[in-house]
């Protein structure tokens, strides 16, 4: 048996992982899109000019462990390239990933617009280094035939792929319907245990379930977006939230804006909003969320009351909504979203992308950063390059759509709604595993330095075979 690394191997993004089986059956783990691709070169095609360093008709299953597009981005180009098997994911996840994957066709059609315009296959955008692969830009169409691959099973609930080959999914914690996956694997007339973490959460998340204990294996592929490195804010999401609205809001008062993703951290930000106000008597401040993905992701989470923790089960028995309350609006179009710009009174605006790159939140930005009374707070992680970015490492005059501007407005960090475990929950995640019957520990989805010191940390406590694969390495297992 196989693993071989094509995604995410000392880097965050481009979840994909190869395991060939004796008998040549071929399963994927994730096929995400990679937005840690050196941009400043046209990419160079696979042999044979495909997309995959692999034959894609070649491929027998897909597992998919959640949907955020870094791990299921791809999953349209491997259908188009001749993947002819089955997606298998958790109900939640094949829902919020029809969600992802049409709103990144519709980004892909303006693309593929604006290259054609240029007139090329291949053309290199305004920005310098960046260059556009028309062959990469799959459309709904293609999002279409994909999602008729999919089959759904549920959480906890072994499914046989075939003979020899069972796969369970296990809540991993980190956004609705996201599993850790296990197999149990006949190969050569031995038994063997592989777990792919997916994407691991964190104690105590709102609407989300702690990460699951998994079961003894013989092989871990396990995530460290966090190796090494501690959450900052230690106090509660209610807590926090609740501080910077005083300060920003209250006090002043002024505007308060949110850069979030769609999906995942919109729908925690509002079931604190709403915690605020119905059990904590906060005043009620006009909160609007500007993103038609976040409206529909909503939608899903809504569906699924029953899959998420018990404090939100408990509150939706209580109150009977989870994300809607006083003073709270949906914005549905970009003339309401243009039009609170003009919005006189203390307000709070989420709007995505999280990282400021593209997306409504940069029109909101960019009419904002000249307002002292104005706070910018961003929730997560923003990858060098974005607007988010730049904000963060306190630049004092910003080019936004073409157009200097000084940064006045107050820029706040907190990290209590990132999605990702830190490094405590990463090791909790590990130790459940006997460092005696663990045969190897393999890190993935994760900077290098992180991953050195995830690294560091399980030699310490007796992990000894803990390896940091490269993209494209094999290992025999």
């Amino acid at each position: 048996m196989k693993l071989t690394f094509w995604g995410a191997a000392r880097q965050v993004t481009g979840s994909m992982y190869l395991l060939e089986l004796e008998d040549d059956f071929r399963i994927l783990i994730d096929c995400g899109s990679d937005f840690d691709r050196p941009r400043d070169l046209t990419p160079t095609p696979y042999p044979g000019g495909g997309l995959f360093p692999f034959e894609p008709s070649q491929i027998n299953v897909v597992l998919l462990t959640h949907a955020h597009i870094d791990h299921s981005g791809n999953l349209p180009n491997l259908i188009n390239e001749g993947f002819e098997g089955q997606v298998i994911c958790t109900t939640p996840t094949y829902q919020l990933t029809e969600l992802l994957l049409a709103d990144a066709a519709a980004l892909n059609q303006k693309k593929l617009k604006a290259a054609n315009a240029a007139g090329g296959g291949k053309r290199r955008s305004r920005k310098k280094s960046s260059f556009v692969n028309v062959r990469e830009l799959y459309l709904q169409k293609q999002v279409d035939e994909a999602l008729e691959t999919f089959v759904t099973v549920g959480f906890n609930r072994k499914f046989k792929v075939k003979k020899g080959l069972d796969v369970t999914f296990i809540p991993s914690g980190h956004l609705l319907g996201a599993a850790s996956i296990l197999l149990e694997v006949t190969d050569g007339g031995q038994k063997k245990t592989i777990c792919f973490s997916g994407d691991l959460g964190r104690q105590n998340y709102p609407l989300l379930v702690d990460p699951q204990r998994i079961p003894q294996v013989d092989y871990l592929i396990c995530e460290s977006t966090y190796g090494g490195r501690e959450h900052v804010n230690k106090e509660s999401p209610e807590e926090a939230l609740a501080a910077i609205i005083r300060k920003t809001c209250i006090d002043i008062p002024g505007r308060l804006i949110i850069p979030t993703f769609s999906v995942g951290r919109t729908q925690a930000l509002l079931f604190t909003l709403n915690k605020l106000y119905t059990e904590h008597n906060f005043p009620h401040i006009k909160v609007f969320s500007d993103s038609p993905l976040g409206y529909q992701s909503t939608k899903v989470y809504e569906k699924n009351v029953g899959m998420l923790n018990e404090e939100a089960k408990e509150f939706y028995e209580d109150n009977r909504e989870l994300f809607d309350f006083d003073n709270f609006t949906f914005l549905a179009d970009m003339k309401a979203s243009k039009a609170i710009s003009n919005h006189s009174e203390p307000c709070i605006i989420i709007s995505s992308s999280g990282m400021v790159q593209g997306g409504r939140v940069e029109h909101h930005i960019e009419v904002n950063i000249g307002n002292p009374y104005c706070t910018i707070l961003m929730i997560g992680f923003a990858a060098e390059g974005t607007l988010g970015n730049r904000l963060l490492n306190g630049q004092k005059y910003l080019e936004i759509k073409g157009k200097d501007h000084e940064v006045q407005a107050n820029i706040e960090k907190i990290d209590v709604f990132s999605g990702h475990g830190d490094c405590h929950d990463l090791m909790r995640f590990v130790q459940w595993q006997s460092p005696q019957e663990l045969k190897k520990v393999f890190l993935v989805h994760g900077e290098y330095e992180s991953m050195l010191r995830f690294q560091s940390d399980l030699n310490q406590v007796g992990y000894a075979g803990v390896e940091i694969p490269k993209k494209g390495q094999s290992y025999e297992l």
